[in-house]
């Protein structure tokens, strides 16, 4: 995976993420959309086999490369839960 920087203002961020499709683009934003301090987020991508993903996200407060910072700590976080819960179901 690489991240390429497309735009990056005081409020908003506008990153290629390539080499991934729509399961990282999801999971981010949805995580994204839950935060407090995000006003808009938003992913596009023309074709999952010949393009990459362009993620938008515009902070309400703070900066917006903080934010998205914050949230794959909190992923990682839940992921971390999840995995000490898997051999408890089996």
């Amino acid at each position: 995976m690489e991240i390429q920087t497309l735009k990056e203002d005081k409020d908003l961020i506008e990153l290629k993420i390539i080499g991934e499709g729509h399961t990282l683009c999801n999971v981010l934003r949805s995580e994204l959309s839950e935060m407090e301090d995000i006003s808009f987020v938003s992913y596009n991508l023309k074709h999952p086999l010949v393009s990459s993903p362009v993620l938008v996200l515009k902070a309400k407060k703070g900066k917006p490369r903080k934010l998205l910072l914050d949230c794959i700590q909190s992923l990682k976080d839940k992921t971390k839960q999840l995995k000490a819960l898997l051999p408890k179901l089996s």
